[in-house]
C-alpha cells in the first residue's frame, strides 16, 4: 500500500512539472501591456492579431524583446459583470529606451494595422516587473 502512495505522489509531481508551467518574467524587465477594452458591438480578430500584428511589432523590437504573450479575455473576475478586456498583448523588453526608439519610427505602421483586427482603441500600461 505504501508503494502505491509513493507511486501516486511521483506521478502527480511529474504531471505538475510537465504541465508546462511558464517561467515567470524576470525581475527588472519592462512590461508593455496593450489592453483592448470590451465594449458592446466592438470587434477583435484574434487570428489576425496572433498571426500578423503581434509578430510585426515583435519584429520591430529586435534583440531588446525577451518574449511576448497574447491573452484572450474570457470573463470578468466578478460573476455577471461585463468582460473588462477582449484581449491583452504584452511585450517583455530589457530596456524602455530601446523599446521607445524601436516603436517611434514604426508608430504609424502599427496604428494603421489596428483597423485590420479591431475597432477599439487600446489602453497601454508600461510597468516594471518587480517579482
Amino acid at each position: 500500500m505504501k508503494w502505491k502512495l509513493i507511486l501516486s505522489f511521483l506521478l502527480l509531481t511529474t504531471c505538475f512539472v510537465a504541465s508546462g508551467q511558464e517561467k515567470p518574467a524576470e525581475k527588472g524587465l519592462i512590461k508593455i501591456s496593450v489592453m483592448y477594452p470590451y465594449a458592446e458591438g466592438k470587434t477583435f480578430n484574434m487570428a489576425y492579431y496572433e498571426a500578423k500584428h503581434m509578430p510585426m511589432v515583435a519584429g520591430f523590437l529586435g534583440s531588446n524583446l525577451v518574449k511576448y504573450t497574447i491573452e484572450k479575455g474570457l470573463s470578468s473576475g466578478i460573476p455577471d459583470q461585463p468582460l473588462p478586456f477582449m484581449a491583452i498583448g504584452t511585450f517583455y523588453v530589457k530596456s524602455l529606451r530601446e523599446y521607445q526608439a524601436a516603436i517611434a519610427p514604426n508608430r504609424e505602421a502599427i496604428r494603421a494595422d489596428f483597423a485590420k483586427y479591431t475597432d477599439v482603441a487600446p489602453v497601454i500600461l508600461v510597468s516594471e516587473v518587480v517579482k
